[in-house]
């Protein structure tokens, strides 16, 4: 009997000892379990993952490779890699020059400008939208033979500036520089004495100078002062050369910004070129509400569907979106890491000093973490000028769009991920200025290359971007005369050197044995300049209305008022009228820069 009970003790003991060590060891089990699912990221938040491998693979993967950056599983070189071109000159940009002198035949303001006619223009949009409205609104005024009063500038859209035009342009110089062309006068002169309303109406989109005399010239004869509000695109693209060549007047010598704002932009550019010879200037439009006006899907999960769908319902007009065909069409603005490899690829290396001209970037400091990887000499008006300094111009989204406008315009490079409008009237006015670098994304091509990179070489991707890019870099003769909007294209306003086509230099080598394959490739790029920029003409990622979509010669411009009609409208009481029944959305006002 004594053995079965010092075993049965020593059972009892071993018990008392390991209940405890399994309970405690369960314990500790689930703690460190419950502290793991509250550390670890949401499942639907699978871009974070591979935004931080990314960039941490940016950042860390040099280690052991000496010249380059990893990127798994290609490799991104460091110093950009052998180029055939050089980085910050267009190749023969010197041939090419802007010219916008009216002709002989273009007629004084005094000579053509009706006594009792006043036009009035309402903007619609941010700064460089607002800016090509002020522009048509001159011309308009010229086809009217009236006197035009200063345009008002929109306050009351998404960006909601209260910023009057002296505010942000120099009232005085874009009177007197267009003194020779149109009468303009600060305010609508007094009508016996006292302060009159002018008459209110619309016009169509793309409207063309006989859309303006049969819709406006009737109304105006009728009633002296005109207003037509929401005054965006509302001139058509193509029109008369010497009426070109007024916009071109208009846009790049009588609009120049304030004192206070060019003072500004100009310690900015000397604080970028203190830092390095040459800079690249980026517009970065990755805001949430860009994105979600474009209905494209960037890998964030759930979360970035509700995030940015939620946002998108604001505008009852969109369609379901698309993501997979909004990119491959090329509707979709690069990522700030697309851009980055982008120009990686074209030979900018890590040295090149970038300024980023931005709203609020979706997903923040995670979303650029790449780009400054790739780019870590990364600077901003808000990196290089104190809070004090930007004070006066930090409560006005004009002003401050103002100086990013200045800083890109005088960079080196121009760079955008997008074809908004200071896309477009940047591009042009670098044209105009002597062709200086402009890098605009062939979003078409770009998405396969950038689907892929993970199963190619860099040397292979790298070398794709280069053929996927020609035509997009801000070389003569890449746009053929008349495509693409006029700001962006101003051809009517660029001259040729009479020698110049012997001169240019298409990457042509002298002919001799075994180079007439060359002659052929390059003569073929020469041809090419002109046609790949085609393929991404129509790219439009900003909201636009249903008009658009037609150019100065639809029926719109060509519908005139009956007799009945214009006398109707001198009997009206109304100061309101709108002579066409096409419903307007509001959807380009959000996106206007």
């Amino acid at each position: 009997m004594a053995i079965p009970r010092r075993r049965n003790q020593h059972h009892s003991r071993a018990r008392r000892f390991i209940i405890p060590i399994i309970y405690a060891a369960s314990t500790f089990l689930l703690v460190i379990f419950l502290f793991i699912l509250i550390l670890a990221p949401s499942p639907n938040d699978d871009n974070h993952l591979r935004r931080s491998r990314r960039h941490d693979d940016l950042s860390l993967g040099s280690k052991g490779s000496g010249n380059e950056i990893g990127v798994s599983p290609f490799r991104v070189e460091i110093s950009g890699g052998v180029n055939n071109r050089d980085l910050w000159s267009s190749r023969n940009s010197k041939f090419f020059y802007g010219c916008s002198n009216a002709s002989s035949k273009f007629a004084k303001a005094q000579a053509i400008t009706r006594p009792n006619r006043f036009l009035l223009i309402v903007t619609s949009g941010g700064l460089n939208q607002q800016r090509t409205g002020i522009t048509d609104a001159v011309v308009a005024a010229r086809i009217l033979n009236a006197t035009l009063v200063v345009p008002k500038l929109d306050k009351t859209s998404f960006w909601k500036d209260s910023s009057d035009f002296s505010d942000i342009f120099d009232v005085d110089r874009f009177i007197k520089h267009l003194t020779t062309d149109v009468s303009i006068l600060k305010d609508l002169p007094l009508r016996r004495g006292q302060i009159w309303t002018p008459y209110r109406m619309r016009v169509p989109r793309k409207c063309n100078e006989r859309c303006y005399i049969n819709r406006v010239l009737p109304v105006l004869m009728k009633k002296h002062a005109v207003q037509i509000s929401k005054f965006d695109y509302r001139l058509a693209n193509k029109l008369d050369t010497d009426l070109q060549k007024l916009r071109c007047r208009v846009n790049y010598h009588a609009l120049k910004f304030s004192d206070p704002i060019l003072e500004m932009g100009e310690k900015l550019i000397q604080r970028m070129r203190r830092s390095s010879k040459h800079y690249i200037a980026l517009h970065l439009r990755f805001e949430p509400d860009m994105l979600a006006f474009s209905g494209c899907y960037y890998g964030g999960g759930d979360k970035e569907r509700t995030e940015l769908g939620k946002i998108r319902r604001r505008w009852k007009t969109l369609h379901n979106s698309n993501p997979d065909r909004a990119r491959r069409q090329g509707r979709c603005p690069l990522t700030p890491e697309e851009v980055g490899l982008m120009l990686r690829a074209l030979g900018y290396g890590k040295d090149v000093h970038i300024y980023v001209a931005s709203g609020e970037v979706y997903g923040g400091e995670e979303t650029l973490a790449p780009l400054k990887a790739l780019f870590p000499n990364f600077y901003s008006k808000d990196t290089i000028a104190s809070k004090e300094e930007l004070e006066p111009f930090s409560a006005f989204s004009s002003r401050m769009a103002a100086l990013d406008f200045i800083v890109c315009d005088e960079s080196d490079v121009f760079v955008t991920n997008n074809n908004g409008n200071m896309a477009k009237i940047l591009a042009g006015r670098r044209r105009y200025f002597g062709h200086k670098p402009t890098i605009r994304p062939n979003a078409k091509k770009l998405y396969r290359v950038f689907l892929n990179k993970n199963n190619m070489t860099w040397e292979e991707f790298a070398a794709k971007v280069h053929t996927f890019q020609r035509g997009f870099l801000g070389e003569p003769k890449e746009v053929r005369p008349g495509r693409g909007e006029f700001h962006e294209n101003p051809s009517a306003c660029i001259c040729e050197d009479s020698e110049a086509e012997s001169k240019m230099d298409w990457g042509r080598k002298k002919i001799g044995k075994g180079n007439l394959a060359k002659k052929k490739d390059s003569d073929d790029a020469k041809k090419d300049v002109e046609a790949v920029h085609d393929e991404n003409i129509d790219y439009e990622p900003e909201m636009s209305d249903p008009e658009d979509e037609d150019d100065v010669d639809s029926p719109p411009g060509e519908v005139s008022l009956s007799r009945s009609q214009v006398e109707a409208l001198s009997n009206e009481t109304s100061t309101d009228y709108d002579p066409f029944t096409s419903e307007e959305t509001e959807l380009d006002e959000l996106l206007s820069d």
